[in-house]
């Protein structure tokens, strides 16, 4: 009897290409399961399953983890300010272990013995599902045919569909290699690789260009509570809702495109573009409130445990006890992040032009140097005096001591 094996489907040509080598091939009995996690997914279902069924796929399973995206995955790393390398949102590597957990519990439905998925062995997806395949159900078998195959190349995979009639959208003039959801898209490949070009505007598919861009601002409101996304405008919308929206409005002026030298797990250095408008807006607005709301020493470790945050994401270990100790850390900053911000959309920027928090730290009596001010000016000079005191301390035992010392900041005496 064949084993029956769970594959990650997307559709596309590499999966595609898979369920066929993994049927003829290996053996297995293949369950082509397709985890929703974009936009209009639901139009895309009947096609993907057709071509999954005609391809050799024993079944097919349909799971809409949007909802459970969003909520459990993106707003997280929201608030938690992750952003790999400063700069990228992380949107692939947030939806890897959500779909390499559902891949698992639908192996256990299915009575599966192993599981599959159509990474390279270059990328980063396949440490992403294979770690969390083994957190989760390590008696599962991991099989990742483009690991094993000797089809090293889109051409050949092409080749192959078509000496076995297996029908992929894509054609040997298809210039990129893409990955989207609801929080971002990737593109790579084609002459992206060379990192000297600009990328073309037939590139991005969710931005316009700032040419195109409208000459007009937008302004857009965020509100929040504890740190998660809950209104737009004065309006409360779910989480997919409020993404879906801000990917059209943030989109059509331009803002949320990353290119972005990249440092990938595997020790490899890659040429990405991005486009994350929702996120990118998002990111924005949260950070305003938490300025508001986190004092100065709370701002300065959230910023070192926003970069651990986003290796851990980056490095497919969202299924560890590390990460739960950072998501506690991370709540608990965020239980007075609730307030509001005010966003312009404009040529490709999103700019925060206003905030405001009803536990903001901000005090404009303190703040001022108009009248009402309340700030104590004659504290300052003892305040400066006992703040300076270890810089006299060593100015008057070390540094003036010994003038000629070639470390000496002021230098030598000029005599």
């Amino acid at each position: 009897m064949a084993k029956k094996l769970i594959l990650a489907y997307s559709g596309g040509l590499d999966t595609s290409v898979a369920v066929h080598w993994l049927t003829q091939e290996r053996g297995y009995d293949v369950v082509a399961l397709t985890v929703g996690v974009g936009f209009d997914r639901d139009r895309d279902r009947e096609l993907i399953e057709q071509r999954a069924l005609a391809t050799g796929a024993v079944g097919f399973r349909w799971v809409d983890a949007r909802d459970d995206f969003i909520r459990s995955f993106a707003f997280p790393a929201l608030a938690a300010g992750a952003l790999y390398q400063g700069r990228y949102p992380l949107a692939t590597a947030l939806a890897r272990p959500l779909i390499a957990k559902i891949m698992v519990d639908v192996a256990r439905e299915e009575s599966a013995q192993a599981v599959g998925h159509g990474c390279t062995g270059k990328g980063n997806d396949q440490v992403r599902f294979d770690v969390t395949t083994q957190a989760l159900a390590p008696d599962l078998e991991i099989v990742a045919p483009l690991r094993e195959w000797d089809m090293r190349t889109r051409e050949a995979e092409i080749d192959y569909a078509l000496k076995h009639n297996i029908d992929v959208p894509v054609t040997k003039k298809s210039t990129y290699s893409i990955d989207e959801n609801l929080w971002g898209r990737a593109i790579e490949s084609g002459p992206l690789e060379d990192p000297w070009n600009e990328p073309l505007e037939e590139a991005f598919a969710w931005t316009k260009s700032v040419s195109d861009a409208p000459d007009e601002p937008a302004y857009i409101e965020i509100g929040f509570e504890r740190g998660v996304p809950v209104t737009l405008d004065g309006e409360q919308v779910d989480g997919v809702a409020l993404v879906e929206r801000l990917h059209g409005l943030a989109g059509e002026h331009g803002v949320g495109r990353i290119d972005h030298m990249e440092d990938r797990l595997v020790g490899i250095k890659s040429r990405e573009v991005y486009e994350a408008p929702a996120a990118t807006v998002l990111g924005c607005a949260h950070r305003a409130v938490e300025r508001m709301t986190l004092s100065r020493a709370q701002l300065r470790l959230k910023a070192s445990i926003a970069r651990e945050y986003a290796e851990l994401i980056y490095d497919g270990l969202w299924f560890t006890g590390h990460h739960q100790d950072l998501a506690s850390y991370v709540q608990s900053t965020q239980r007075h992040v609730t307030g509001q911000a005010r966003v312009r959309l404009h040529k490709g920027q999103a700019t925060t032009v206003g905030a405001k928090a009803p536990r903001s730290l901000y005090a404009t009596s303190l703040a001022t140097y108009e009248e009402g001010d309340q700030y104590d000016h004659g504290a300052a000079e003892g305040f400066i005096h006992v703040w300076g005191l270890p810089v006299r301390v060593q100015a008057q035992t070390q540094l003036l001591a010994q003038p000629n010392d070639p470390l000496h900041i002021a230098g030598p005496d000029p005599e």
